[in-house]
C-alpha cells in the first residue's frame, strides 16, 4: 500500500478531535506552536462545524479556505500553551511569530489547502479591498467637484464594480442560497457574500476589467494594508496572481 503523501493534507483523514489531540501533543513535546498549528491546519478535514453554539465555515463553497478562522478555533483548544502576545499578534494583527517563506508555508499546510487559501485571499480579502479602493476613488472625485459631505458611497461603488446595487445583489445571493431576508448580516455571511461577488465579477466582467480591478485592489492593499483583520489571513508573503 502506498504511504500517504506528506504534501497533501487530504491523504490522511483524521477526526477533528484527533487533529486537536495531535496539535496539543506537538506543542507539549516541544514543537513551536506555530509550526504545530500549520500541521493541524493541514490535517483538518471539516469544511464547517457548530462548536459551543457557534457555526464555523472554514471552506466557503468548497473552494475558499478561511485560514484565520480555523487558526482562531485551533488556538482556543490549547489555551495556556501558547504565548498570549504571539497568539494575539497572529489572530488580531496577522503578525506571524516565525519568518517563513511562501514555499515553506505552502509545504506546511499542503498544496491543496494552499490553493484553497489563495481562492480565499483573492476572492474575499482582495475583493473586499476592491470595494474600498473604488469608494476612495468616488470620495476623491466628489472632493474635487466641491462636494463636502462624506457619504459611504456603497451603492455607487457596487454599481461601478458589479453593475448593480448592493441590496439587489444581496437579495439574489440569499435567494440562491435559500436564506432568509434579514436586516443585518453576520461576519460569516459577509465572507460568503463577498466570495459570491468575486465569482459574479469574474463571470460577468470582461477580462480587461477583471485584471484592472484586481490590480487596483492589490495596489490598495499595498498602500493601506489588509481590510478588516478577520477577512484576511494571508501567508507571510503575498503571492501575486493574475486572472
Amino acid at each position: 500500500m502506498k504511504s500517504p503523501d506528506n504534501n497533501d493534507f487530504i491523504s490522511l483523514t483524521l477526526s477533528d478531535e484527533e487533529v486537536i489531540r495531535r496539535f496539543h501533543a506537538a506543542i507539549v513535546s516541544g514543537k513551536h506552536w506555530y509550526i504545530a498549528l500549520l500541521a493541524a491546519i493541514k490535517m483538518w478535514s471539516s469544511a464547517e462545524e457548530t462548536y459551543q453554539g457557534h457555526h464555523y465555515c472554514y471552506l466557503i463553497d468548497g473552494e475558499a479556505f478561511d485560514w484565520q478562522l480555523l487558526a482562531e478555533r485551533l488556538c482556543e483548544t490549547v489555551d495556556g500553551l501558547i504565548p498570549d502576545v504571539e497568539k494575539n499578534a497572529l489572530l488580531l494583527h496577522n503578525k506571524h511569530p516565525l519568518d517563513i517563506t511562501n514555499d515553506q508555508f505552502r509545504n506546511y499546510i499542503g498544496p491543496t489547502r494552499f490553493g484553497q487559501y489563495l481562492n480565499y485571499y483573492y476572492g474575499v480579502t482582495v475583493e473586499r479591498a476592491l470595494l474600498l479602493a473604488v469608494k476612495d476613488e468616488i470620495r476623491k472625485e466628489r472632493h474635487v467637484a466641491g462636494y463636502l459631505t462624506d457619504k459611504d458611497h456603497a451603492d455607487e461603488a457596487f454599481n461601478r464594480v458589479y453593475g448593480e446595487k448592493e441590496s439587489t445583489l444581496l437579495e439574489r445571493f440569499r435567494r440562491e442560497r435559500h436564506r432568509r431576508r434579514l436586516k443585518s448580516m453576520s461576519l460569516g455571511e459577509l465572507k460568503e457574500f463577498t466570495y459570491w461577488l468575486f465569482k459574479h465579477r469574474l463571470k460577468y466582467s470582461d477580462k480587461e476589467k477583471v485584471a484592472s480591478d484586481t490590480r487596483k485592489a492589490l495596489d490598495w492593499v499595498q498602500r493601506h494594508g489588509l481590510p478588516d483583520h478577520l477577512l484576511n489571513g494571508q501567508p507571510p508573503i503575498i503571492v501575486e496572481q493574475t486572472y
